[in-house]
């Protein structure tokens, strides 16, 4: 049994497993900000065994709302939210996959914080890299201080164009850094 959680605003998992986002009653918004229980917002898919706790555009505004809910209550802390609403769920499903926003904030900070280990996906272009070097930043910060158990699965390299040579240095430094921890299949 498996649980995608979409925690990216585009909500691009939530159609890519088949969900209609006009349909969506409650989201994972509605779980983060309190207004229900992951079981009421999950649906489950056309495909056995796969549910989805779906995204809406809603959640672009939730590291605000969080920040300013963590300054006005005590005991409530911003990076943990996610982790605190799995506590119900997570032993009903094998494998449980968080889909992150591209970007390093609260959001990701959750979903983080909530992960036994982390795979990071690695465009195989110029930029990728200096998009790393953060992420690992924010890794190292979740790790010591919220998540010490969260390690690295693996590094994923995709959209490689094969005829360019930034695509295969990338690669190389990757390989350089991560060692036995890059995949070995590239996503083209």
């Amino acid at each position: 049994k498996v649980l995608l959680i979409d925690l990216d605003p585009q909500g691009n998992t939530t159609t890519g497993v088949g969900i209609n986002k006009g349909d969506i009653e409650k989201s994972v918004y509605d779980v983060l900000i309190g207004e229900c229980k992951i079981k009421e917002a999950m649906i489950k898919t056309k495909h056995k065994n796969l549910y989805v706790l779906p995204a809406t555009i809603n959640l672009a505004g939730l590291d605000i709302e969080l920040v300013e809910k963590s300054k006005h209550e005590n005991g409530f802390n911003k990076g943990e939210q996610l982790k605190v609403c799995l506590q119900d769920i997570k032993d009903t499903f094998d494998y449980i996959i968080i889909d992150c926003p591209p970007s390093l904030g609260v959001i990701t900070t959750n979903a983080l914080t909530a992960s036994n280990s982390v795979i990071i996906p690695v465009q195989c272009e110029f930029f990728a890299l200096e998009g790393i070097t953060q992420l690992l930043n924010s890794i190292i910060m979740v790790q010591s201080h919220m998540n010490p158990e969260l390690r690295i699965e693996g590094v994923l390299l995709t959209m490689l164009d094969g005829r360019t040579n930034i695509g295969l240095e990338v690669i190389e430094e990757v390989r350089k850094y991560f060692k036995n921890k890059v995949f070995n299949t590239i996503i083209p």
